[in-house]
């Protein structure tokens, strides 16, 4: 444990990978990079390892996150597995609450349920799921529908299989009014991003003032999440994030997502002054750099959120280089 940086040395750090495509490679292949990247945090000391759940995105092959926590679970041994989130409003809460009975079942004590509220992102994939930007409003309620489940109080007289009786620690992914439906309910809070410390500190203050609590959580339980990459270099640590900057900044002007593309071929390519600005941008505002400088960014973080635990959601092109942040990181924490 590192003893000169106490915050760090207290807090939990745990992963959240969301299976992001590689320019011209198979998107089966980013699943298996997956479950191999699980493995991998498992033997590193990581608390938790969450997959997220996207629809009709090019650069990402996640679209089923408690199906790819099985297979995660199945692979690891004793990292705790979960979903960072399952968004509520796409799904029946039954149903959710059917697939995390069966996940618990089958490797019981190691199941997270993080639950978010987005729709979609186009209102084409919206279409196809059937739900619209309204449902999202309705996230409260489907949280305590879904939590009655796995308690048996549902009114509708039905008893779930076999989620009911079963205890999974729900978790609300959240910005702005997420943060106070997880105080209302008394749960914990993962909030991101790294990027606009203020409004996340705004948020968590809010969730911590109106926290009130329940069966879940006694006192407020705070997840930060964002980007750390970690390298012997500041300038290699910066081309870790040059593939994920770039592929926002192509999505904030084209209106999708692509593959990561590796970091040398972004540097080459042209950019107009608009996607130059958004792509700069991107690159700013992480933890990024060497293990000493990302010892400090952290221990900063940290005094500033006083956060429980810090979920960390990098992705990048070269495979080699993300598993090396990951160890050269688990070093600084543990």
């Amino acid at each position: 444990m590192n003893s000169s940086n106490p915050l760090t040395a207290r807090a939990r750090f745990s992963v959240l990978d969301r299976s992001r495509i590689r320019a011209g490679r198979p998107p089966g292949e980013a699943l298996r990079d997956t479950v191999r990247l699980a493995q991998e945090a498992e033997a590193l000391g990581y608390h938790r390892f969450w997959v997220s759940e996207h629809h009709g995105v090019p650069g990402v092959a996640g679209s089923a996150p408690t199906v790819l926590a099985a297979a995660v679970a199945g692979a690891t041994d004793r990292i705790r597995v979960g979903t960072g989130g399952v968004m509520l409003p796409n799904h029946r809460p039954l149903v959710v609450a059917e697939q995390f009975g069966v996940l618990e079942s089958l490797f019981p004590g190691r199941i997270d349920m993080g639950l978010g509220r987005s729709v979609g992102f186009t209102d084409g994939v919206r279409r196809a799921l059937g739900r619209d930007k309204e449902d999202a409003g309705d996230f409260a309620a489907q949280i305590e529908e879904l939590l009655a489940w796995f308690r048996g109080t549902s009114p509708t007289g039905v008893h779930a299989r076999p989620p009911e009786g079963l205890s999974v620690p729900p978790f609300v992914l959240a910005m702005g009014e997420g943060a106070d439906i997880a105080a209302r309910l008394g749960l914990p809070l993962v909030i991101g991003d790294l990027r606009g410390r203020d409004r996340m500190r705004s948020g968590i203050d809010r969730y911590r003032d109106a926290f009130r609590p329940s069966a879940y959580a006694q006192q407020p339980y705070v997840v930060v999440s964002g980007t750390v990459a970690v390298a012997p270099t500041p300038e290699a640590a910066r081309r870790l994030l040059v593939p994920e900057a770039w592929s926002m900044a192509y999505s904030r002007t084209h209106g999708t997502f692509p593959p990561l593309p590796p970091a040398e071929e972004v540097e080459r390519r042209p950019m107009t002054d608009k996607e130059r600005g958004l792509y700069e941008s991107g690159l700013t505002g992480h933890i990024a750099g060497t293990p000493e400088q990302v010892a400090g960014e952290l221990e900063t973080l940290l005094k500033e959120t006083d956060a429980d635990e810090v979920l960390v959601t990098t992705s990048t092109h070269d495979r080699e280089a993300l598993v090396e942040s990951y160890r050269l990181l688990a070093a600084v924490v543990h």
